[in-house]
């Protein structure tokens, strides 16, 4: 595809958007959209926003590696959002907080609460970064590139467009653009298997036929603990990954929280779950769908570069393409602008201490939003282009690295909140949660020659919260004697 088709085809994406996130705005802009979001709208936008460029272009990329293994991680993720929908749902509705780290000031104290507050700060401004840097690699080769425009113009101008529709409306556009980023997606994911099948000549039953005698089809790992894939590895990882980077995550429990209360949110969370397997499903047998094609015409890419060589190689109709480009574009853009969002309400209420200003409907508190927001759109732009100067691996790992060293004192500190009842010394809490990734990342560095050959994969998300919890116990206040 030419530059042009591409950012034609952009253009017209973000023409709907802008349109959408208008109507969705009338009324003003709040940090939970009026707790009015219909649950099923939730449930769908959910799928969109739990899917981000990484979902799109590196799933079908790796099952070269680990086949349709990602399913095990995905059990996890089902069995996590109901700890999510059952556990932590009726806590957050019942203390009625604007952000959810007020939480852990009321159960521990102010240090607790920031040290948690700085942790999602991080945690989501990095995950964000990745996912929307991305997208801009693939506008880099698609379209800046060709016309001899520098990555630093690519990022300045991809943060500006996320910023601009995120930032009259809040999360109640942010919900409304993410139900139809999730129909973009399914519908390019759909329709891109359909074309490569039938370019390769298979009917639907060929289709399940193919992907089933395929070397990647292999789903379960139980034979090798030391292997990454090991099924309790994924699937724990999946399990505590999820109750970390969606159930203790601002952004993804704003939406949850836009529901009217809490067994709404539950029905949202479940329906959620399910749907988004399938999704994930569908992109697994489109990577596989996709080597094979690859292997008929002479294409070598793969990983991260497989999906956009195929899909604009030339091989296929010029629709896959499109394709290509609206499901991209849908899924980093609806990731970048939900996270914006985010990191605006945590760090306006959490750590500037604007809570009690945020809950009312003064000028002053839209003006602090906007000011904010915008301090993180730079933010962004910035961690994107030292992630470009600095990167060596796969999007999707990198994601997961990062969530299992950011939110493992996350997942460490909620847990001991809401399991124990003793209280902790409140300011020595921070040294915990520093010191907790630390000796993760000694762990991973020296596994292989201390246990055995043994690598950790990302079951070290629970381990590091596992080092919070223990860390939390040496900080035990004495208990009151009567």
């Amino acid at each position: 595809m030419s530059p042009y088709a591409v950012m034609a085809v952009i253009a017209a994406y973000f023409a709907v958007i802008f349109l959408v996130s208008r109507l969705s705005g009338k009324g003003g802009a709040d940090f939970y959209g009026g707790r009015k979001s219909p649950w099923w709208v939730v449930a769908i936008a959910m799928i969109g926003a739990c899917m981000s460029g990484v979902t799109f272009v590196s799933v079908p990329g790796m099952v070269a590696v680990s086949g349709l293994g990602y399913l095990q991680m995905c059990l996890g993720f089902m069995v996590g959002y109901v700890v999510i929908a059952f556990v932590l749902m009726p806590l957050y509705y019942r203390l009625g907080v604007v952000s959810i780290y007020q939480y852990l000031e009321q159960r521990f104290g102010v240090s607790t609460y920031k040290t948690g507050a700085w942790f999602f700060f991080i945690s989501k401004m990095l995950g964000a970064s990745v996912r929307l840097f991305l997208v801009c690699v693939a506008l880099q080769l698609l379209v800046f590139d060709p016309l001899g425009l520098p990555f630093a113009l690519n990022v300045v101008v991809n943060v500006a467009i996320v910023l601009a529709y995120t930032f009259r409306n809040g999360v109640r556009s942010v919900i409304w653009t993410d139900t139809l980023k999730t129909v973009c997606m399914v519908v390019a994911v759909v329709l891109s298997i359909v074309f490569i099948a039938r370019n390769l000549g298979l009917s639907f039953s060929g289709v399940v036929a193919s992907i089933r005698g395929s070397e990647m089809s292999r789903i379960f790992w139980f034979d090798d603990v030391n292997h990454p894939q090991y099924f309790w590895k994924q699937f724990l990882g999946g399990l505590f990954t999820v109750i970390a980077t969606t159930g203790l995550d601002q952004d993804m429990m704003q939406r949850a929280l836009s529901c009217k209360d809490h067994r709404d949110s539950q029905k949202n969370l479940l329906v959620s779950t399910v749907l988004q397997t399938v999704v994930i499903f569908l992109f697994l047998c489109l990577g596989v769908l996709m080597y094979q094609f690859a292997a008929a015409t002479g294409i070598s890419a793969t990983g991260d570069k497989l999906f956009p060589a195929v899909a604009t190689g030339g091989g296929l109709p010029g629709i896959v393409g499109i394709l290509f480009i609206v499901g991209l574009v849908a899924a980093a853009y609806g990731a970048g602008g939900s996270a914006l969002t985010s990191l605006t309400t945590s760090f306006s209420v959490d750590i500037l201490g604007l809570g009690a200003a945020v809950k009312g409907a003064g000028g002053d508190a839209d003006r602090i939003r906007k000011f904010v927001h915008v301090g993180m759109a730079v933010c962004m732009a910035l961690t994107i282009i030292i992630f470009n100067a600095l990167n060596s691996t796969s999007a999707i790992d990198a994601v997961y690295k990062v969530a299992s060293y950011t939110y493992g004192p996350l997942l460490g500190l909620f847990a001991f909140g809401i399991f124990s009842k003793r209280a902790v010394r409140d300011r020595w809490v921070p040294l915990v949660a520093l010191l907790a990734p630390a000796l993760c990342l000694v762990l991973q560095l020296n596994s292989e020659r201390w246990f055995g050959g043994y690598k950790f994969s990302y079951e070290l998300l629970l381990l590091n919260a596992a080092f919070t919890i223990l860390g939390l116990c040496c900080l035990l206040r004495p208990r009151k004697t009567r």
